[in-house]
């Protein structure tokens, strides 16, 4: 399902389908594989920012978390999180 996130190379929108799946999509591989992608460290963010960002959806995905992490936004996630709680195992 593509959700339109990325407008061009270097900008990606903020739409609210984008924001419920930081909330709700996990990490697919990695040192992080299954920790959603609102709950990834800065660092790792800033480390894909550095050397580039996936194709497709994830990566649009991590570069928007990017954008929110960089520029203190996390808080816009609040609400979508207590809306979309995660299921408990």
């Amino acid at each position: 399902m593509y959700v339109g996130l990325i407008l061009s190379k270097n900008s990606v929108a903020m739409n609210p389908e984008a924001l419920v799946l930081l909330v709700t999509r996990e990490m697919p591989y990695g040192k992080y594989q299954g920790r959603l992608i609102a709950d990834l460290p800065g660092d790792y963010l800033n480390w894909f920012a550095r050397q580039g960002f996936p194709k497709g959806e994830l990566g649009g995905l991590l570069a928007l978390m990017h954008e929110v992490d960089h520029n203190g936004l996390s808080d816009l996630l609040v609400p979508l999180r207590k809306k979309h709680p995660r299921p408990r195992n």
